[in-house]
């Protein structure tokens, strides 16, 4: 679960922890959970009076598109249409945003366990079931992020074409006549959800790297030395007899 590094600063070894994994799970969950986006499309009705050249429609988390809906006009007297976006994709979404939140309550409690109560773990029996722990709680973890940014990378693709102005176009009713000429001002802008699925892929590869490391304190690891966690005093140093 942690990228740890040890470093002697004196004749007694002492260890910093340094928790990338809250500060990753941060960026995913903040750069997908606080998106909002927009996009723009124009209706020059042949009747210039019922035109619209610039109709806003505002999207964001969790991507229930087809509950966003806006006006257009129908080109024929004045007369208004509500037009739905199409697709739901707040499953994903959510899921991935979730999985970010526990990933991040996660690292925080183990940060306060490994560094705020390493003293008393240190006269504690239990620090191998506890590092045991860590050990299936990270690769578990490891499994969520993949499976979480997978989908929501495909989620955010579906999106995208969802709410592609040339396709939202094809929603309303006067841009299906010939008559009448519909146009894209503008679409959302996607550097922010991007960013999720990037920092998700990287949450996947950081918890996944730190199976080893976790691996390597529990008991189930052989191998003799010192490790961080022995050095610190948490876990017994292996006897030389």
């Amino acid at each position: 679960m942690y990228v740890v590094l040890c470093f002697i600063f004196s004749p007694v070894t002492s260890g910093i922890k340094v928790n990338l994994d809250n500060l990753f799970s941060i960026f995913a969950f903040a750069t997908c959970g606080g998106y909002t986006g927009q996009l723009r499309v124009s209706v020059d009705c042949m009747e210039k009076a019922s035109s619209n050249l610039s109709i806003g429609i505002d999207f964001g988390y969790p991507f229930r598109l087809h509950q966003v809906s806006f006006e257009a006009p129908m080109c024929e007297a004045m007369r208004r249409e509500r037009v739905f976006l199409t697709g739901d994709y707040s499953s994903s979404a959510e899921f991935f945003v979730t999985i970010a939140v526990f990933a991040f309550l996660y690292s925080l409690m183990a940060a306060i366990i490994y560094i705020f109560f390493l003293n008393k773990y240190r006269e504690n029996s239990r620090a191998p079931l506890i590092v045991s722990t860590d050990f299936v709680v990270t690769v578990v973890f490891s499994f969520l992020w993949l499976v979480s940014s997978s989908a929501w990378a495909k989620a955010l693709s579906d999106v995208k074409v969802a709410t592609d102005p040339d396709e939202v176009q094809l929603l309303i009713s006067a841009c299906k006549d010939q008559t009448n000429t519909c146009g894209s001002l503008h679409g959302p802008r996607w550097s922010g959800l991007n960013t999720s699925v990037v920092f998700g892929f990287l949450n996947f590869v950081l918890w996944a790297g730190n199976i080893w490391f976790v691996f390597k304190e529990t008991g189930w690891h052989k191998g003799a030395g010192c490790s961080c966690y022995k050095c610190l005093g948490l876990l017994p140093m292996p006897s030389s007899d």
